[in-house]
């Protein structure tokens, strides 16, 4: 019986699609499409930060039609099912098929230790990005040099005018030009929003339980939900299990919209409802911008420049330094700098983007 492992659909443990659709066989298969390349991204976490990797999907199948694209990471549920032929889960099996497995192209953009553990054990032709060296993360090439030392130093860091998207594109010995966020969620979820025809503002409240340092104020975000409110638009609060009390709290003192915390599918979903989003550096920013909304982001401890705002919104911080670049916590026992970011400076760059 005649098979073409090399077939992008071949499966090798079940039909594939096109028999199971048409009872075709490899014999004599119109849909068959020789694999060029075989390729590996490993990006592993975090979330939002695999959800703004995926532009480099586009330049491999601009580079290499017809490859087949695996992906390892932490979260495959956020990644688009639809552009990547095999999504894996960090797991003991899945490291053993790719242990066992000779790729053409491996991407390793992860410092993380068993990222560059695992990059040493795969087979490829070519590597790009990090690798392990005597217990150490280390840059494989000149290409990958730039975003290793931005990790290592402050200064660096601060100093660094690039964006990630440009750091990782450059990784891979490619240029960035403008390439989009893929972003998939199931569009037949509806959330029944009564705006009476006002534009919906997403409010993002929220920063997770570990970079508590990004926490806006209650206060500020239930004042300018207020704002907003007076001004004829409406507010609708956002954020996950953490922020349900916080959410809970601010629209009873607004009278902004809060109806809960939802499933990521569903949180996408919700977010695709708003006009526009505000939002600190979080899972939400990274949807905002995968749904091409517009966004005002709050930034106070990451170097501005690292964010793709795609010309869709701008980025507000605080008039008075933070002395807390790059930390969970703020260390700084003069002043916590986000109580020097304004509400009114928010709303301003809130109406600029919604004209």
């Amino acid at each position: 019986m005649q098979y073409n492992s090399d077939c992008k659909f071949f499966k090798g443990t079940v039909p594939c699609r096109y028999h199971k659709e048409f009872a075709v066989k490899c014999s004599d298969c119109k849909f068959y499409e020789a694999i060029n390349k075989k390729i590996l991204i490993i990006k592993l976490g975090a979330a939002g930060d695999v959800i703004r990797t995926t532009p480099i999907i586009h330049k491999i199948n601009k580079e290499y039609p017809n490859s087949k694209i695996w992906w390892l990471t932490y979260f495959p549920l956020v990644l688009p099912t639809g552009s990547i032929d095999v999504i894996m889960p960090f797991d003991l099996a899945s490291i053993l098929i790719l242990e066992e497995t000779k790729f053409d192209i491996v991407f390793n953009l992860d410092k993380d230790y068993e990222a560059c553990a695992l990059m040493n054990r795969i087979k490829s032709f070519e590597k790009h990005g990090f690798n392990l060296e005597n217990g150490l993360p280390a840059p494989i090439n000149d290409s990958a040099q730039d975003k290793f030392n931005t990790g290592l130093f402050d200064d660096v860091n601060k100093a660094n005018r690039k964006s990630y998207l440009e750091e990782i594109f450059e990784i891979c010995d490619w240029k960035f030009v403008g390439e989009e966020y893929i972003l998939d969620y199931d569009k037949s979820l509806e959330f029944k929003i009564n705006n009476q025809g006002k534009k919906i503002v997403g409010l993002n409240t929220g920063c997770g339980d570990r970079w508590v340092s990004r926490l806006w104020s209650e206060e500020n975000w239930s004042n300018l939900a207020k704002e907003l409110l007076q001004k004829g638009f409406y507010p609708i609060l956002l954020g996950g299990k953490q922020e349900d009390e916080r959410n809970k709290s601010i629209s009873k003192s607004s009278g902004a919209e809060y109806i809960g915390f939802f499933s990521l599918n569903e949180f996408i979903a919700l977010c695709s409802k708003c006009d526009l989003i505000v939002s600190g550096v979080t899972m939400g920013m990274h949807l905002a911008i995968g749904l091409k909304k517009q966004l005002v982001l709050i930034n106070n401890i990451f170097n501005k420049h690292e964010f793709e705002l795609y010309g869709r919104g701008e980025i507000v911080e605080p008039d008075k330094e933070c002395k807390c670049f790059f930390s969970p916590k703020c260390q700084n026992p003069d002043y916590f700098c986000l109580d020097f970011l304004p509400m009114e400076k928010v709303l301003t760059a809130v109406l600029r983007n919604l004209e």
